[in-house]
């Protein structure tokens, strides 16, 4: 077992860092290779791997180990961090110089960046007349994407709307449309009667679970 196992942590998380364990699971035999010291083999490396998973910082397969995140980003900036941490030696290794220098970049982009402005927001919908407009505009687009044949499914368009307005305003307002013959609201279920899809649909006293808007005019 090594015998500085806060160091031991940090080289691995960093190891396992650099070789992009954040996005992908990094095979168990190319870790290994670059963490075990002279004189060392695998198996005294692994309770520190077990710690690391028990701390949440890792996640570990039979094939390999990936990075957590954001846990495991903390755990390694922590003891980057540490007084404690230090490299043993005359000669560091070239990819963990490598690795600090490309973590040191990432921590200076991420500091003296800008943000980038948000997109705005589409304003909310404050009149029948404008969200017949967008619903329509949702509809054709829906219908042209996704080859509904003119049955479009209202859970779609509602997610399309988001949070424009209230449900109650999207559910009386498409209902308006259906009385005032531009839509025509049919029965039926969702495609593969998800209870989120079909809580997103429209629900009436009459005519019950109408799922699907198809357009009658212009």
């Amino acid at each position: 077992m090594p015998t500085n196992i806060a160091q031991t942590k940090t080289r691995l998380l960093l190891a396992l860092w650099d070789l992009g364990g954040v996005q992908q699971e990094v095979k168990k035999g190319l870790l290994t290779k670059r963490i075990v010291s002279k004189g060392k083999k695998a198996a005294d490396y692994q309770s520190v791997f077990e710690e690391l998973r028990k701390q949440g910082a890792i996640a570990i397969s039979k094939t390999g180990y990936s990075l957590a995140s954001p846990k495991g980003l903390e755990v390694l900036g922590e003891g980057l961090r540490s007084s404690e941490f230090r490299f043993d030696g005359t000669i560091v290794g070239s990819w963990t110089a490598n690795a600090l220098v490309k973590w040191i970049g990432g921590i200076n982009s991420t500091v003296t960046s800008t943000p980038a402005p948000e997109k705005p927001n589409k304003g909310a919908i404050a009149s029948y007349e404008e969200f017949k407009l967008v619903v329509l505009e949702v509809y054709d687009k829906l219908n042209y994407e996704y080859n509904f044949n003119h049955l479009v499914p209202i859970y779609r368009i509602r997610r399309q709307v988001g949070d424009r307005l209230s449900r109650t305003e999207f559910n009386d307002w498409l209902l308006e449309m259906q009385a005032d013959d531009i839509l025509q609201l049919q029965g039926g279920s969702v495609e593969d009667s998800a209870p989120d899809k079909i809580e997103d649909s429209i629900t009436t006293v009459l005519d019950g679970l109408r799922c699907y808007a198809r357009l009658l005019k212009a």
